[in-house]
C-alpha cells in the first residue's frame, strides 16, 4: 500500500484515513438501512425503496451547501470538523432512537454528510499543481478509502445487526465517526498549509451562530422531508434548477475556454446520473433479490444477503491500484484515454453487470435460487465502472472548473447522487414484489425481468455516449484540460 501512496503529496495518507473511518460510519448504516426499515419497522418494499431514496436523496443534496461553506465561509477544514460532530450526534442518536425519533436521527445523518462531503475531496485537490499528471491516479486511490471504510461496515453492520440488534450496529457507526475524527486532529499538521481564502479568515461568533441556526433548521426540513417523499422530489427539482441557475451565471462571467469546460462538465455530470441510478439499486432492489432468490453462501461459508454489497467496494479495492497504475503507465507512453471516453466505458460494464442476471433464471434450484456467483460476476462489472464514472468526478471537477467555484461544483457533482436517489428508488419500485408472494421462481422471473431491461437501456446509453466521447474530448484538447 506503501508503494501506492509514495507518488501522491504528503497530505494525501491522512485524507485518505479520514474518508475511510467516515465511510465505515455511514456504510454501516446505509448497508442495513433498506431491510431495516422493511423487518423493524415493517415497510412494504415500496415504502422502503422510495424512504431510503428520500435519505440518499438529502445526504447527497445538502453536499452543495457543505460545497458553498467550505469555499466561501469556514473554508474546508472546519467544515469538515463541523460535519463529523453532526454525524457523530446523527448516529448516537440513531443507536438510541426507537420508531417515534429514528427521523430525527436520520435527519442529522443526512445534515452532516451534506456538510462534510464535497470537503475533503476539494481539501485534496488543492494538493496538486494545475495539470498535475498524479490527479487521476490520485483521486483513484482516494476514492478506494471509500471502499475500504465501507468494504468492513458491509461485512461488519449486517453480522452485528443479526447478531445483537440494529442498535448495536448503528453504535459503530458512532465509534467509526470518532476515530475519523481523532485521526484528523492528531495529523492536522499534514494540511495545516492547504488553505482557501476562507480557511484564512477567522470565523466571528456571529457568523458561527447563523450555521448552527442554519444546521438546525435544515436537520427540521429534512425531518419533514425523510417522511413526505413527493415533497422532497419537488424540492430535489427546484434546487437542482436554482443551482443550475447559479453555474450558469459563474459561466457568464469567464472567458470562452472556461466556458466550453464548464460545459463539458455539465455534460458529464448528466451522463452520471444514469450511472447513480444504478448505483442506487444496490442497497435496494438488488440487496432484496439477494434476500429472496440468491444463495448466501461463498466458498462454504454463510453469511447474510445483506453482506453482498460488501462485493462493490471488494472489488474496488482490488481494481483501484491496478487502474491508477493503469492511468500512470498510458500518462507516460502519451496515451489519452479521456475523461469522456472513461465515462462511456464505466456505463457499458454497468450494463453489462444488469444484463448478465437475466440469464440466471435458467440455472435455479428448486426453490428457485441461483449461485451467489452471479452477483459476483454482476458486482464486479459494476464496480468496473464506478471506478471509470464515480471515482473521476471528482477529479473531472478539480480538472475542468476555476478553482475558485471548486467546492460549489463538487456539491453539484454530488447532487447528481441525490437526483439519482429519487430516480433509483422510481427504478427499484418495479422490482417491488406482490403482497404475499413467497420468495421462489415468480419473484426470480420479476427481478430477473426487471434487470434484464435495466441492462439494456444502459447498454444504449454506453454506445451513445461513446460515440459523443469523441467531440467532447476534441473539447478538452482545445481548451488544455488533458
Amino acid at each position: 500500500m506503501r508503494f501506492f501512496f509514495k507518488a501522491q503529496p504528503p497530505a494525501f495518507q491522512m485524507i485518505f484515513l479520514l474518508e475511510i473511518w467516515e465511510r465505515f460510519g455511514f456504510y454501516t448504516v446505509q448497508g442495513i438501512l433498506t431491510l431495516y426499515f422493511i423487518r423493524a419497522l415493517a415497510f412494504s418494499d415500496v415504502r422502503a425503496y422510495y424512504t431510503f431514496g428520500a435519505f440518499s436523496a438529502l445526504v447527497f443534496g445538502m453536499t452543495a451547501l457543505g460545497g458553498y461553506l467550505g469555499d466561501n465561509i469556514l473554508g474546508p477544514k472546519r467544515s469538515i470538523v463541523l460535519g463529523l460532530i453532526i454525524l457523530a450526534l446523527g448516529y448516537l442518536g440513531l443507536t438510541l432512537a426507537d420508531s417515534n425519533n429514528l427521523f430525527w436521527a436520520l435527519s442529522l445523518i443526512c445534515v452532516g454528510s451534506g456538510i462534510f462531503k464535497a470537503n475533503p475531496s476539494n481539501l485534496l485537490s488543492k494538493c496538486y499543481e494545475h495539470q498535475d499528471p498524479r490527479l487521476h491516479s490520485g483521486f483513484t486511490l482516494y476514492y478506494m478509502a471509500v471502499n475500504l471504510g465501507s468494504l468492513v461496515a458491509l461485512l461488519v453492520g449486517p453480522a452485528v445487526a443479526l447478531q445483537f440488534g440494529y442498535a448495536y450496529a448503528y453504535l459503530l457507526s458512532f465509534v467509526g465517526i470518532c476515530l475519523g475524527l481523532g485521526n484528523y486532529l492528531f495529523q492536522y499538521r499534514l494540511i495545516a498549509d492547504i488553505n482557501n481564502a476562507a480557511d484564512m479568515r477567522s470565523v466571528s461568533g456571529g457568523v458561527w451562530c447563523s450555521v448552527i441556526m442554519g444546521v438546525l433548521l435544515l436537520t427540521m426540513g429534512a425531518h419533514y422531508l425523510l417522511q413526505h417523499v413527493l415533497d422532497t422530489s419537488i424540492l430535489l427539482l427546484l434546487v437542482t434548477i436554482l443551482i443550475l441557475g447559479i453555474y450558469v451565471r459563474f459561466g457568464f462571467n469567464e472567458v470562452r475556454a472556461v466556458q466550453i469546460r464548464m460545459g463539458v462538465a455539465l455534460i458529464l455530470m448528466g451522463e452520471a446520473i444514469g450511472f447513480f441510478i444504478l448505483y442506487q439499486q444496490m442497497p435496494t432492489s438488488l440487496t432484496l433479490f439477494a434476500v429472496h432468490n440468491v444463495r448466501a453462501t461463498l466458498w462454504g461459508f454463510s453469511f447474510d444477503p445483506q453482506s453482498f454489497q460488501s462485493l462493490n467496494p471488494f472489488w474496488i479495492i482490488l481494481f483501484s491500484p491496478l487502474l491508477a497504475e493503469f492511468y500512470t503507465r498510458i500518462q507516460k507512453k502519451k496515451v489519452n484515454f479521456a475523461t469522456p471516453y472513461k465515462f462511456a466505458a464505466g456505463m457499458l460494464c454497468c450494463g453489462l453487470s444488469f444484463f448478465i442476471l437475466y440469464f440466471a433464471r435458467y440455472f435455479h434450484d428448486e426453490l428457485g435460487f441461483v449461485s451467489a456467483w452471479w452477483l459476483v460476476a454482476s458486482y464486479s462489472l459494476q464496480s468496473l465502472g464506478e471506478l471509470l464514472v464515480s471515482a473521476l468526478g471528482v477529479a473531472m471537477v478539480a480538472e475542468l472548473v476555476p478553482a475558485s467555484m471548486t467546492g460549489f461544483v463538487m456539491g453539484m457533482w454530488f447532487l447528481t447522487s441525490a437526483i439519482a436517489g429519487i430516480l433509483g428508488a422510481v427504478v427499484a419500485s418495479f422490482t417491488a414484489l406482490p403482497p404475499h408472494l413467497e420468495s421462489g421462481e415468480a419473484s426470480l422471473m420479476i427481478y430477473t425481468g426487471i434487470f434484464a431491461q435495466i441492462g439494456m437501456i444502459t447498454l444504449l446509453m454506453g454506445l451513445m455516449m461513446t460515440l459523443f466521447a469523441r467531440r467532447l474530448s476534441g473539447y478538452f484538447r482545445e481548451n488544455s484540460c488533458v
